[in-house]
């Protein structure tokens, strides 16, 4: 993602707009420090970016899940493959 300074942001307004328009991204920085991110209106929210539990309830783990699978790994270490 592009940075630009905010002298550069207002001297090229209608540039960053229409880059804006397209897609792309970009953060206004003053002094080095960033201070906004532009984003397209198109952009999700940040309330819909929902990833952290989004199949709670929908997957079980078995009670074995750190046992699965020992005599393949042991037959393959073991040579016995």
């Amino acid at each position: 993602m592009d940075t630009v300074n905010i002298h550069h942001a207002k001297t090229h307004l209608s540039r960053l707009v229409e880059r804006a328009a397209k897609g792309e991204s970009f953060v206004i920085a003053k002094a080095g420090k960033p201070l906004v991110k532009v984003v397209p209106l198109s952009a999700p929210e940040a309330a819909q970016v929902k990833r952290v539990g989004f199949l709670s309830g929908q997957v079980q783990v078995p009670a074995d899940f750190d046992r699965m699978g020992d005599e393949v790994i042991d037959a393959l270490f073991s040579g016995q493959s």
